[in-house]
């Protein structure tokens, strides 16, 4: 049975990466200790694992190419808010941190809130709030 699952990401800079994602209010792993070549966070209060690695190190455990973010999306990743503000407030951490805003933060079918970002390496990241009271059933 499966235990755990944890997001490989691969990364141009760790370094770089490291500041973005530490601004971005994740905590740095201390059971695996950031090296030139990956690092480690902990995300949101299930702990979910997010491993860095540089492109080089990636491709040689996927025995694949690293995508180019720059023309494509090969993943877009969730991050469930708290509330609306929330929201606001992770994709000012993304853009004060150096990442980009690709969808301002706004409302949809009138039950969900979100936007979006780009962290440093071209990655899609989708913040969402959403409350389920207001679901039409």
């Amino acid at each position: 049975m499966t235990k755990d699952i944890w997001i490989n990401l691969p990364v141009k800079n760790i370094n770089k990466s490291v500041a973005f994602f530490t601004q971005m209010g994740f905590t740095l792993n201390e059971h695996n200790p950031v090296t030139e070549t990956m690092a480690s966070f902990f995300i949101g209060d299930r702990k979910l694992v997010l491993m860095l690695f540089t492109n080089d190190v990636l491709a040689g455990f996927s025995g694949n190419k690293v995508a180019d973010t720059s023309v494509g999306t090969e993943v877009l990743f969730s991050i469930d808010a708290e509330s609306s503000q929330e929201v606001d407030q992770m994709l000012q951490k993304a853009e004060n941190a150096g990442g980009k805003i690709y969808a301002n933060g706004g409302e949809k079918d009138g039950w969900m809130y979100g936007g979006g970002f780009i962290d440093v390496d071209g990655h899609r990241w989708n913040v969402l709030y959403m409350d389920f009271s207001k679901m039409s059933k």
